[in-house]
């Protein structure tokens, strides 16, 4: 074969002297890549590394488990008593027994309008509620139609349905819902503002005036209405005049009547005008007509009867034939009256 005479071509890659592209400098030589230096071993507990030689990172160590003993033997302390029943006091508790129709505690004090939801569970967490007569658990659940729930001992009624009403009843109504004979009637100053039928608690005759409560709770009525439980009723008089200064000791004593005998538990003054005179006084009877019959009977008759309070409920300035709802606080205090 012919030889071939062309010189030959040495690799420019061989004739490079320094560094090949993406290759540290100092990691070449003339005589090729210097070698890599060995990696440094793990240091022995106790001793220093040689000198030029930073110590290795320490390996990462198994998570141990929170009874697991540690290197020195000692476990891990367990939690205090007090820690376990502060954080358990904590931690909502659910109800044993769920009960048809129940919502969350919280929930239901917050619609009643006790406060927030959050002010609500820090009621209950502080153990200043009450439910069915324990005391109520975060995490409770309640029943509002049949649940007696308290806040700081008083009572608080949660069921919407309930409605509590304060009337200013006029003169010439008479007390009853609806009349057969066609007169005024209570119903008739209700104008359908209130869908829940409710009945009247206890009755003033057509020419009195004054106070009346009116709901359609049938145990709280007939509690008030009943003189086992001494609701106290205050009456504004006007009756004939002068007025004897031994009068209201002679009512404190008692009076014959032909029903019985009754007394007042306060009797003063407030104002005389001519042959007229103004009286106040406060009775727990409920009997018909028994103010103007007591009064009749001392030869003072009345001329004007105005009912002012029932128990804690007072009239106010509430005009004649208005009526308002009671706050939660009156609602309570007359539960407070009767003994709830």
């Amino acid at each position: 074969m012919p030889r071939d005479d062309r010189p030959v071509r040495s690799s420019a890659r061989a004739d490079r002297s320094g560094p090949r592209p993406g290759v540290r400098a100092d990691r070449y030589t003339r005589s090729g890549p210097r070698a890599d230096p060995p990696r440094s071993q793990p240091t022995p507990r106790g001793e220093q590394p040689p000198p030029g030689r930073s110590a290795p990172h320490p390996e990462p160590q198994p998570r141990r488990s929170p009874t697991e003993p540690t290197s020195r033997g000692r476990s891990k302390p367990e939690p205090s008593a007090r820690d376990r029943s502060a954080g358990a006091a904590r931690r909502p508790v659910e109800s044993a027994e769920p009960v048809e129709g129940a919502q969350r505690l919280q929930k239901v004090l917050a619609a009643a309008g006790v406060g927030s939801r959050r002010a609500c569970e820090d009621l209950i967490f502080r153990r200043r509620v009450t439910v069915d007569g324990r005391v109520a658990q975060l995490g409770d659940k309640v029943d509002p139609a049949t649940a007696v729930i308290h806040v700081d001992g008083e009572r608080l009624v949660v069921d919407t349905r309930l409605v509590y009403l304060a009337m200013n009843k006029p003169r010439g109504v008479v007390s009853t819902m609806a009349d057969e004979k066609g007169r005024t009637a209570l119903a008739d100053f209700l104008d359908g503002r209130v869908e829940q039928r409710v009945y009247h608690v206890g009755r003033l005759d057509a020419d009195s005036e004054g106070l009346l409560l009116l709901t359609n709770d049938g145990t709280l009525a007939h509690r008030l209405m009943h003189p086992s439980y001494g609701v106290a009723k205050t009456y504004l008089c006007e009756v004939a005049g002068p007025i004897p200064r031994n009068l209201g000791k002679r009512l404190a004593a008692g009076v014959e009547l032909e029903d019985g005998p009754v007394q007042v538990d306060a009797f003063r003054v407030v104002d005389t005008l001519g042959r007229t005179a103004q009286v106040e006084l406060t009775l727990h009877e409920g009997r018909k007509h028994i103010v103007r019959r007591l009064l009749d009977e001392v030869g003072h008759p009345v001329s004007r009867l105005v009912r002012t309070t029932i128990g804690p409920i007072r009239l106010g300035d509430l005009r004649a034939g208005r009526t308002r709802r009671l706050t939660n606080a009156e609602v309570a205090a007359l539960f407070k009256a009767v003994g709830d």
